[in-house]
């Protein structure tokens, strides 16, 4: 098993200079002592985001490619969310007024198995509670890609759960291999929220320096796929979108944690 601690130790993973290249330091990571998790150190870079060179699988809503800057670094969760972590946040939940009703869908699942079945207010007020924030979609590609142009970081069997591996299920995190920045199932196991609002056409209108979406919309974009996905929405392109009060046992959570630079 590849714990979230071990990650540091795997083969000296790589940073990324602004321009994606590999400057050969070990990522950094910290513990949040509020819910347990390890946060992985993202830089500040640019990328092209939407549809990745050579990818035939894109759909509409990821073109066109653009190039965006990230002009802050930020710490993100090396791992989904996990039950664990949740049931830290759902003992608080009721005498902090917050909804966490996804702690009783999750109550006899492995602690290390990522929080599905979670709104959109929920993940939010998860990651306020554990002095974070959700990524914007942007920061949550950046970080995805991991400094890689491609649509996968390697091959998809041996980074992610999804339909053909999964056994219809989710699994414990951190089992596959980690990503350029260090972050583990960035791909597959459970659909993570973002704070955008969803706009199928945002991409021709998107500010190249630090975009944060549509002011206003419908639905909420979620990143990643999940196990019960077929792997051509496995890419780290792919946009999925829901309604904001809609709950599924494939929908998780990823957050930012508002700590200083290392």
């Amino acid at each position: 098993m590849v714990s979230a601690v071990s990650a540091l130790l795997l083969g000296f993973l790589l940073t990324h200079t602004a321009t994606g290249q590999a400057t050969g330091h070990i990522v950094s990571a910290r513990r949040n002592p509020r819910d347990g998790l390890f946060y992985q150190w993202i830089p500040p870079g640019s990328f092209l985001m939407g549809c990745s060179a050579g990818d035939h699988e894109c759909f509409r809503e990821e073109m066109p490619p653009h190039s965006v800057t990230i002009s802050k670094g930020f710490w993100i969760g090396q791992t989904e969310v996990t039950v664990g972590a949740y049931k830290k946040f759902a003992r608080l939940a009721e005498s902090n007024k917050v909804d966490a009703q996804a702690s009783a869908h999750q109550a006899d699942a492995d602690d290390s198995m990522p929080i599905v079945v979670v709104t959109w207010d929920e993940a939010r007020d998860y990651c306020n509670w554990e002095d974070g924030r959700l990524p914007t979609e942007a920061e949550w590609e950046y970080a995805a890609r991991g400094g890689s142009s491609a649509a996968r970081y390697a091959v998809l069997d041996r980074i992610a759960w999804y339909q053909k591996n999964s056994d219809n299920r989710t699994h414990p995190v951190s089992r596959k291999l980690p990503n350029g920045f260090g972050l583990f199932d960035v791909l597959g196991n459970a659909w993570e929220w973002v704070n955008d609002w969803y706009d199928g056409t945002y991409y021709s209108k998107s500010p190249n320096l630090d975009p944060t979406g549509p002011d206003n919309g419908t639905m909420h974009v979620l990143r990643g796929g999940s196990w019960m996905n077929t792997a051509n929405l496995l890419r780290v392109s792919d946009r999925g979108r829901s309604n904001a009060d809609l709950r599924f046992n494939y929908f998780g959570i990823r957050c930012i944690w508002n700590q200083t630079a290392p």
